[in-house]
């Protein structure tokens, strides 16, 4: 028996969590990162404001709105890109992992929104299956 079409599948569910939570993992991350466990200066940095653009997308995310997970997929290259130069350039170990900790779920993300829009739109009939 097919799901009522309010209802989504329980993959798409699942993407959908996995997408909230890693959105929610890399903003604690950012700020934890920044502010107490490895900052850029003593006693903090500014550079935790670098989390505000992922407090954006939240909402759209727990909405379900399509558009949401099309651009955050865009959107966390940036920070794919931070953890890269930061995992390749940092001085401080816990800062070396903590940039380690920032690509994996960027990854996540990533993997989650593009599976999400994927498999919503092979529920709406708009994409071929193969």
């Amino acid at each position: 028996m097919n799901p009522a079409p309010s209802q989504p599948p329980v993959i798409v569910d699942a993407t959908r969590w996995l997408a909230v939570g890693s959105l929610l993992g890399l903003i604690v991350l950012g700020l934890a990162w920044e502010l107490w466990l490895a900052p850029l200066r003593p006693g903090g940095s500014w550079l935790a404001l670098k989390v505000l653009p992922l407090t954006i997308p939240l909402a759209g995310l727990l909405k379900h709105r399509m558009y949401t997970y099309r651009w955050v997929s865009l959107l966390v290259w940036l920070y794919f890109t931070e953890g890269v130069v930061r995992a390749w350039s940092d001085t401080l170990a816990l800062s070396r992992a903590l940039a380690g900790l920032e690509i994996v779920l960027c990854l996540l993300l990533f993997v989650a929104c593009a599976a999400h829009v994927r498999l919503r739109l092979r529920a709406a009939g708009r994409l071929n299956p193969r």
